[in-house]
Formats: C-alpha cells, structure tokens, sequence
C-alpha cells in the first residue's frame, strides 16, 4: 500500500512522514484491498485561528468507494491522531457494509480529486485556467480584493448514476453533509444532504427546459 504525504501552503518534516506512515499501517488491516492512501497537510497563517491552525486530510483509495477523514489541532500530529480515529470508523463501518448488504453490489470507482499537477505529467505548465476542464482537477479563483477576498475553489468528478441509498452511504464514507450525483432511476444530476436527527434529503435538478433558448430570451 503506497502512502503519500503531501503539504499545501507548508513544509511536511521526515519525521512526521515517519509517524504517519505508522499510523496508517492499521488501515491494511480494515481495508485489504486499499491501494493508496493520501495524506494532506494544510497549515493556517491566521493566529486567530491557532487552536486549529493545523489541518490534516486522509483519503484511502482502494477497488470501492474513496473513504476520507480529516482533523485540525494545534498541531499536525494532533490533527493526524484525530483523523485516523474518524477514518479507522469509517472503514469498519465500509467493510461491515460489504459483508452484510453489498456482496453482490458493482461500488462507484474511485475518484481522483486531487489538483492536477503539470510537471508530474511531463507537460509545462498551462495558464491558469478559471474552471476545471477534466475530471480530478481543482481551480481556485479569487473574487474581490482587499483585506478580504473570496477564494472560490471548482472540482470536476466523473459520475456514475447510482442509487439513492448508494449516495447516502458515499457521503457517509467522506465524512462530507452533503453529496453530488446522478440518480440511476431518474438520470437526474441530484444532491443528498444531512438534516437534524439523522434525517436525509434530496435535491434533484429538471434538466428538461432548454437554457440556450431561455438565455436567448432574457437577451431579448
């Protein structure tokens, strides 16, 4: 299983590549078949925000669906015991899933979502775009100037139409409140999201009007 460490915005130490590198030796043991497991550094500049000036974001690709936690403390070795607690009980809950429900079931492929990098692929590196144009990358555009500008940041996944209780349980496995996908029944882009009181709901979009022609109209 290759482990990862990557820094944004920071230099990641030896020693703490070290430590990670034992920490997730446990995820073998819940997930056999995890190929990969990326682990993300995102350090904070703001002292006002020093108790979670540290951020940590652990994503285990393997043959099912990604799985991903994340934590912030004061320090990265904090935040990393944080999010291996929440990852470790993700993964327990994904396997129980597979034995008890979804032995038979055909799981949504893996999706990479981390920025795309130019010089890894051997290609110089582009103007920078103001949207994604291919599944895996990641745009981040700022709106505004000043002391404070709005940092919007743009990704582009592949689908696969699923089903509704499939949505659900990817949203579960990323640890997100909410969930992009195409409903299998309806071939609607829709998104799950979480409610109080564990309580679930959709949004389903009517992509049947014509908006060229709508666009058209309103230029009129």
């Amino acid at each position: 299983m290759e482990i990862v460490v990557v820094g944004r915005h920071t230099e990641v130490a030896d020693r703490f590549r070290r430590h990670a590198e034992d920490k997730l030796a446990k995820v073998q043991q819940l997930s056999p078949s995890a190929q990969r497991v990326d682990v993300e550094v995102t350090h904070e500049n703001n002292p006002r925000l020093s108790g979670v000036r540290e951020r940590v974001e652990l994503t285990v690709r393997a043959k099912g669906p990604v799985v991903r936690a994340e934590a912030a403390a004061d320090d990265r070795f904090g935040a990393l015991d944080l999010a291996m607690e929440k990852l470790a009980e993700r993964l327990r809950r994904a396997r129980d899933r597979r034995k008890d429900h979804h032995r038979n079931h055909t799981v949504t492929p893996p999706v990479d979502v981390r920025p795309f990098d130019p010089a890894e692929h051997g290609a110089p590196e582009p103007p920078a775009p103001t949207t994604p144009s291919h599944p895996g990358e990641a745009v981040e555009t700022t709106i505004g100037d000043g002391d404070s500008p709005i940092v919007i940041r743009q990704k582009l996944h592949s689908a696969e139409p699923m089903t509704m209780d499939d949505a659900l349980y990817e949203m579960e496995m990323v640890g997100h409140d909410f969930y992009l996908f195409v409903d299998v029944e309806t071939s609607r882009p829709s998104v799950a999201y979480r409610r109080r009181g564990w309580t679930y709901g959709v949004v389903a979009l009517d992509t049947a009007c014509d908006c060229a022609e709508q666009k058209v109209e309103k230029s009129a």
